[in-house]
């Protein structure tokens, strides 16, 4: 009787012990939504060093996927023609090995953030088309080719095409022209033929970047040029963009044969002088009408905010078929690149974390809607 009731002990407690792994296991972001898409962050220099315990334990435990926020632009990796300083970008791929992540390098091409000599000469004017494309493959095939196997997405082109479906008048497509995007994405295809390829860019839902990135999606394809994903940004506020206006969009670059990649999440709750925008050229002088929470969130409209974010994430489970992962742009409420855009200085609360490092409510709202499903 005695050897009955030890084994039936033994029984209960690993019983129990599986149960409670369960619910260990499902406490998270990323086991939540282990079956449906990655969940991930972006990551600064404090994060990516491990300077804060605090914020290398959130991102251990509730993410598996990881973009570099800055430390991978071109003006940070190669600040001098052929000088290239990879310590920091070096750390943070090691990060993503050690925790078994899926690293996403951010971001090849892109207007801002750029070396000065990239588009000029010895004498100070633009660089011939032949001069920018070697310059261009030289920098992706020396920065692709160094992470091969390592990391397993890039955003090979990034904020390219304007609302309207213009493309934007940079430097890369005053001298190479529209050219210039399939060109990035064969260098990149080139230097690590297994690594995902995407383009990413913000405002993403207008209907004439849509129209213009379907057919640029499309023409490359149709050449055998390689993108695996659209990258939408998702900086996304109170108000706009509409869940049909997202939905349609989500559903029309995954009719045009790519994955669709959340790629800078974060829902702003402050007022904006002119809309949703994240272009970083754009800057209006503090205001104080522009910063009505510095001393926290009124339960309602915290309660606004959270409803606002469940409805993205169910829009995002019903369309999980055709998305690859959802990744926020920071880690904390404190280190949110919104507090400063487009007024600097002021207080938001874009994130799941708080800026003492502790999960908001909507944390467990948001695994207990993946749970449901």
């Amino acid at each position: 009787m005695k050897q009955v009731i030890i084994s039936l002990s033994i029984a209960t407690l690993a019983i129990s012990n599986s149960v409670f792994g369960q619910q260990e296991k499902s406490a998270t972001l990323k086991s939540a939504y282990q079956n449906d898409f990655f969940i991930g962050t972006a990551l600064g220099l404090s994060q990516i060093y491990e300077s804060d315990k605090q914020e290398s334990k959130i991102v251990a435990n509730q993410f598996n996927s990881i973009v570099a926020e800055n430390c991978m632009k071109s003006m940070f990796l190669q600040p001098q023609e052929g000088q290239f300083f990879f310590e920091d970008a070096d750390k943070f791929v090691a990060l993503g090995e050690k925790n078994k992540m899926f690293t996403i390098g951010h971001t090849l091409i892109w207007h801002s953030q750029l070396p000065d000599w990239f588009f000029i000469d010895k004498n100070g004017k633009d660089v011939s088309p032949e001069v920018l494309k070697q310059r261009m493959k030289n920098h992706i095939h020396t920065v692709v080719t160094r992470y091969k196997g390592k990391v397993k997405g890039w955003d090979v082109v990034n904020e390219a095409i304007m609302e309207d479906g213009s493309y934007r008048k940079s430097k890369f497509y005053e001298i190479l022209g529209e050219e210039f995007i399939p060109l990035a994405f064969k260098y990149a295809q080139e230097a690590d033929p297994k690594a995902e390829l995407y383009y990413n860019d913000y405002n993403e839902w207008h209907l004439g970047k849509i129209e213009t990135v379907v057919k640029m999606v499309k023409n490359m394809k149709s050449r055998g040029i390689r993108i695996d994903g659209v990258g939408m940004q998702a900086h996304v506020d109170m108000t706009s963009p509409t869940l049909a206006e997202y939905e349609k969009a989500i559903v029309k670059y995954a009719q045009a044969g790519v994955k669709v990649n959340i790629t800078e999440l974060d829902l702003s709750v402050l007022p904006s002088p002119w809309g949703t925008s994240a272009n970083v050229a754009d800057k209006v002088e503090y205001d104080e009408k522009m910063n009505p929470y510095v001393n926290g969130l009124p339960k309602d409209v915290e309660e606004k905010w959270e409803n606002r974010y469940m409805d993205f994430f169910k829009l995002f489970l019903k369309h999980k078929d055709k998305i690859r992962r959802v990744t926020f742009w920071g880690l904390t409420d404190s280190q949110s690149w919104k507090n400063d855009f487009p007024v600097k200085g002021r207080t938001d609360y874009a994130l799941f974390f708080d800026r003492k490092c502790e999960a908001k409510p909507i944390v467990e709202k948001i695994i207990k809607l993946a749970e449901k499903k």
